[in-house]
């Protein structure tokens, strides 16, 4: 840690864990080693309450704060989406005696994340190249992660500056790619009224999928938790052709980015199930649906779509958020 810089404290809150680190802006990898922490979210009553308790164990005094979460951001308050959290950056400001607290959502995080990643913090799906960072080009890049919700961010790279997009487009509609689909759609939306893209495709998607798939088949289901059937899908067929679908439908929607962003430059997979799956990304349903977009599926077969290794890079991103308001970083880094 630089002696002369004051520690900036950040946070990664999604809806399962919260992760804590100190950032040394002006270091060149800003994550302090033996910083880190993850605790589950659901132990706390607040994200003060997690505050004090890394605050506790790390025995640092941060001047700053820089909180991505998985919610949506309104006039300093964010509210998380699968957390009973509401985050106010006021309060935090007052109770911590931090002289500033930025609020990001953490899929802004994730997509800053992106220039600090090494080349061994990915592994590349299809035969693009993941595209270089170029500081007088213009470039844009889509972000996204199924986890405890679906994360949705982009990328842009305009004049030398990093711009990171706020989005919640795990929640746009569901778009069905075939006849099994459809129906799928057909009995989630029974089920939950509108669909969205997210009622397919985190933890609790997949489980959608499994359990609407064995009842398409009129096979009764077990009562799997995701974990148990992603894990299940080199055994059971249901399992597998559940696997195999969310990966379809990640490929369908990660290409629908691709055209709704502009983002010709590259698509980034991240989170834990994305990690979990990467045999199944890997297979090939992924990339074929991530093509097939008619007209422009020769455009989108140029695109690079990589999957993020990196165990914090809501953290990394965070950092970044950090670094950029220091002035120490930008794309030409």
């Amino acid at each position: 840690m630089n002696p002369s810089a004051a520690p900036v404290l950040v946070a990664d809150i999604g809806g399962t864990h919260a992760r804590f680190a100190l950032v040394d802006p002006a270091a060149k990898e800003p994550l302090v080693g033996g910083s880190a922490r993850r605790y589950r979210g659901a132990e706390f009553a607040s994200f003060a309450e997690a505050v004090r308790r890394y605050l506790g164990e790390i025995g640092a005094k941060p001047a700053t704060i820089v909180i991505a979460a998985a919610g949506l951001r309104v006039d300093g308050e964010l509210r998380l989406t699968n957390l009973p959290w509401v985050i106010q950056r006021r309060e935090i400001e007052a109770e911590f005696g931090f002289s500033r607290a930025a609020l990001i959502n953490d899929f802004a995080a994730m997509a800053l994340s992106v220039p600090l990643l090494a080349a061994h913090d990915l592994c590349t799906i299809g035969a693009p190249p993941p595209a270089r960072f170029d500081a007088k080009a213009t470039q844009t890049f889509a972000i996204v992660g199924p986890g405890t919700g679906l994360g949705v961010g982009a990328l842009a790279v305009r004049e030398g500056r990093l711009h990171a997009l706020e989005t919640e487009g795990g929640h746009s509609s569901f778009a069905p790619g075939n006849a099994e689909e459809i129906e799928l759609l057909r009995r989630l939306a029974l089920r939950f009224g509108h669909v969205s893209s997210e009622r397919a495709l985190c933890g609790s998607g997949l489980v959608n999928l499994y359990r609407t798939l064995c009842e398409i088949d009129g096979i009764a289901a077990r009562p799997l938790a995701p974990e148990e059937i992603s894990a299940g899908a080199h055994v059971d067929s249901m399992c597998r052709r559940a696997v195999e679908r969310f990966c379809e439908i990640l490929g369908a929607v990660a290409g629908d980015l691709v055209l709704t962003f502009g983002a010709w430059d590259g698509v980034y997979l991240t989170g834990g199930i994305a990690q979990q799956l990467l045999p199944w990304i890997e297979a090939g349903g992924f990339r074929r649906r991530f093509e097939d977009k008619g007209r422009l599926s020769s455009a989108v077969a140029r695109v690079p779509t990589s999957v993020v290794l990196h165990a914090d890079a809501g953290l990394v991103g965070a950092a970044a958020y950090a670094m950029i308001e220091s002035g120490r970083l930008n794309a030409s880094r």
